[in-house]
């Protein structure tokens, strides 16, 4: 008979402790996008996530660094945007990483906007249309009703990819819905005095956003879409807009603040910088992202 010392035992219980808790297990997620690394925290928190994009980055436009590749070639899956959001960037990164697990149609490749419903899909594009996106408008994260759909179908992917800790990712998404529910309930009663209210904006990056307020975008800074400002379509937008009760001039914290701040000294309309995505006006996660969001519309209506 085999004796094993006291020490021993206790190293074997504290390795095998190690190999079944979620730290060891934890998936590597790559996310193209601080609201899907948000999101994929609160569905595995023990998770080792890197955000490829920060708050003050156009997602549009990001260079293939090494360090991005290397990051892609270690994870076990990506969560992006996707509807061509990413399309100038991710599939070099996907090429040069040469992970199997993060390719196009593999489980790894998790794209949130193709979990939904999308607005302003188009049946044909051209070069001419500007940077449009045919799959349809890619920024669904400002939609609360969008998020609780595109969290299930990411707890199921995740489940699928890390099967052993299915159950541990179907808790975290039923405490998530739960608060996010309750969430969207409150904000949906804040935010009443916003509807019908009419906004002029820097691109369709809150498409969904005034969607679900019932807000207006009757105009945009760019004259087609990822193109700048420029001089002669704000001229024609001065026209255009002057006399409206346009509630104010409406940018991100990636945006260029010049053109809208030229747009309101010419007709009075305040700007109204809002936060974009998680890490915007110190916000640390998606809950804040939206009071925060709200927090600065409201104090619009307040100021007019």
């Amino acid at each position: 008979m085999v004796r094993i010392s006291t020490k021993t035992k206790a190293g074997l219980l504290a390795g095998l402790i190690c190999v079944l808790s979620p730290q060891a297990m934890a998936l590597n997620i790559f996310a193209c996008e601080p609201e899907w690394a948000a999101l994929a925290g609160e569905l595995a928190p023990e998770a080792e996530i890197y955000s490829a994009t920060t708050a003050y980055q156009d997602p549009h436009m990001v260079q293939a660094r090494p360090s991005l590749i290397a990051k892609l070639r270690r994870a076990d899956m990506f969560v992006c945007s996707g509807a061509e959001l990413e399309i100038g960037w991710l599939p070099a990164l996907q090429m040069k990483a040469n992970n199997r697990d993060v390719r196009d149609n593999q489980p790894g490749a998790f794209y949130a906007a193709l979990q939904v419903e999308r607005l302003d899909v188009m049946q044909s594009v051209t070069r001419l249309m500007g940077d449009v996106h045919g799959m349809g408008n890619p920024h669904v994260h400002l939609d609360p009703r969008r998020m609780l759909v595109i969290a299930e179908a990411l707890a199921k992917r995740m489940s699928e990819i890390d099967p052993a800790l299915a159950e541990h990712y179907q808790q975290n998404l039923k405490a998530f819905a739960a608060r996010w529910r309750q969430s969207t309930s409150d904000w949906e009663a804040m935010t009443k005095p916003l509807q019908g209210k009419q906004v002029v904006a820097y691109h369709t990056s809150y498409r969904y956003l005034f969607d679900w307020l019932s807000i207006e975008q009757v105009a945009d800074l760019e004259p087609k879409p990822g193109l700048p400002p420029t001089s002669s379509h704000l001229a024609g937008l001065l026209n255009q807009i002057k006399g409206q009760p346009i509630l104010g001039v409406v940018y991100s914290n990636y945006q260029d603040p010049k053109a809208a701040e030229w747009l309101s000294e010419k007709t009075g309309f305040p700007v109204i910088p809002l936060a974009y995505t998680v890490g915007a006006d110190g916000t640390e996660d998606l809950f804040a992202l939206y009071q925060r969001i709200i927090e600065q519309l409201l104090h619009a209506v307040e100021s007019a």
